[in-house]
């Protein structure tokens, strides 16, 4: 089978990328974060003290020195920003705000899009993200937007946190998933939608297990054809 892309999109709290790491381990091919690599922009700036949201001579040139790369610890998948890894730093509540502020920057998109399509080059590739199927991949071979209710993704995230021990409310979670949604929808450059030929797998109602299983057989349908 000549190299395929298994492009995921879909809103904050689908539940991307646990479906999405487990999917490519099953397909044995390449899994690419790329909203991990929006967080950890995000997180350079921030800890740099430079705004996320402003196109700025000061972000232009911190993120030119970047280097993101993703590094198999233990048999998981971490990212690395500079040599450290910031895999547990990049999913504090505060960067993910600072992740969607960031990648409304179309000089931030072209920047990682190039890197994200590299990453791909000669390899069969599972990419997950917002505008992987519309922007990044608009040929990709299959196409899933990963959605569920904003309250439904807002208890799981909350539920994650908790575990974690962060203090955030549910409230405080809706509220923030809401705004991101809503920032994510209606930015000018490559915004959250789903594609046209994209499959709509909605979790809403399913548990983990439910949903992988939709995935995987829609997923393993498509490339059948691919043979």
């Amino acid at each position: 089978m000549k190299p395929y892309v298994v492009a995921i999109d879909g809103p904050a709290g689908a539940g991307k990328s646990t479906l999405a790491k487990r999917l490519a381990k099953e397909l044995g091919i390449a899994y690419i974060d790329t909203g991990a690599m929006y967080r950890a922009c995000a997180l350079y700036a921030i800890e740099s003290g430079i705004n996320p949201k402003v196109d700025s001579p000061e972000l232009r040139s911190l993120l030119e020195t970047a280097e993101i790369d993703f590094r198999t610890v233990k048999e998981e998948q971490k990212i690395f920003l500079n040599d450290i890894d910031v895999s547990r730093e990049i999913r504090e509540p505060h960067i993910s705000t600072g992740a969607s502020d960031i990648s409304a920057l179309p000089f931030v998109r072209d920047m990682l899009v190039t890197m994200q399509r590299n990453l791909a080059k000669g390899k069969s590739v599972l990419m997950d993200g917002r505008d992987i199927g519309t922007n990044v991949f608009p040929d990709a071979q299959v196409k899933v937007f990963l959605t569920a209710d904003v309250a439904e993704r807002a208890n799981r995230r909350f539920l994650e946190l908790q575990e974690k021990g962060d203090p955030s409310t549910y409230e405080q979670v809706l509220h923030e998933m809401t705004a991101r949604d809503e920032q994510d929808k209606n930015r000018e450059y490559a915004p959250l939608r789903q594609a046209e030929d994209a499959y709509l797998l909605d979790t809403t109602q399913m548990n983990l297990e439910e949903s992988f299983q939709a995935l995987f057989q829609y997923t393993a349908k498509k490339l059948q054809h691919l043979d």
